[in-house]
């Protein structure tokens, strides 16, 4: 999760977030390297006296400053597609979720098991057990098995929502009326944190998203209580 005066990402805990990462690094370079061609630029004509009469009118130059950009444009273009087509995929999932947004919490139902639902709501600042984080923690976290396909089905009971989990590269809309999907893979054990990142009213800063990844046994476990005790 984020921590004070963090400068980058969330570490990845997706194989999608891992490729968004990669391209943040590759994007950040190209743009590193125009900065410092165009700062060398500035400075060397500020810097001399001399002056370039053929600079007015240079074809040169044109087709230079035309094909350059467009060569640039595409290698930034290209592995942004590819994300784009993977974070797109969803290839026969193992376990179906359904995230409904309410004012000002979620509501999740596994669809795979007949009656496994319940609300997450924010966990007050006066009920935080020591080491937990405040804004972030919730009564009921959803779990999730590592290394297995999982596919979100995002909606809105009232207002716009949005369902997003940084470390795990995932961010959907909750439209009331409409049903989109989205998919991750969890590739490493952990609680992963998120929040509501659609304006939705007053308390739109207190409804987190927790997701707890675990082993396949822990999960089929902890199912396995959660029905009995519905």
């Amino acid at each position: 999760m984020a921590h004070p005066s963090q400068l980058g990402f969330q570490d990845a805990a997706s194989p999608v977030m891992e490729e968004l990462l990669h391209f943040h690094d590759h994007a950040l370079m190209i743009v590193f390297l125009i900065s410092t061609l165009v700062l060398y630029i500035i400075v060397a004509m500020v810097s001399t006296k001399l002056t370039n009469k053929y600079i007015l009118d240079s074809q040169e130059i044109e087709i230079i400053w035309t094909i350059l950009p467009a060569v640039i444009l595409i290698l930034i273009a290209l592995p942004s597609l590819r994300i784009l087509y993977l974070m797109d995929e969803i290839n026969d999932p193992h376990l179906t979720i359904k995230a409904m947004g309410h004012q000002w919490y979620w509501s999740y139902e596994y669809t795979d098991y007949e009656d496994l639902g319940f609300d997450s709501y924010m966990v007050p600042t006066q009920d935080l057990a020591p080491g937990q984080f405040r804004l972030l923690e919730a009564d009921h976290r959803m779990v999730v098995p590592i290394e297995s396909p999982v596919r979100v089905l995002v909606s809105a009971e009232d207002v716009l929502h949005s369902w997003a989990v940084p470390a795990l590269g995932v961010k959907m809309d909750a439209v009331p009326g409409r049903l989109n999907q989205t998919a991750f893979i969890t590739s490493r054990p952990g609680v992963f944190y998120g929040q509501c990142s659609e304006i939705c009213g007053a308390n739109h800063s207190f409804m987190p998203i927790v997701v707890e990844a675990v082993p396949l046994e822990h999960f089929e476990n902890w199912s396995s209580m959660m029905l009995e005790d519905a």
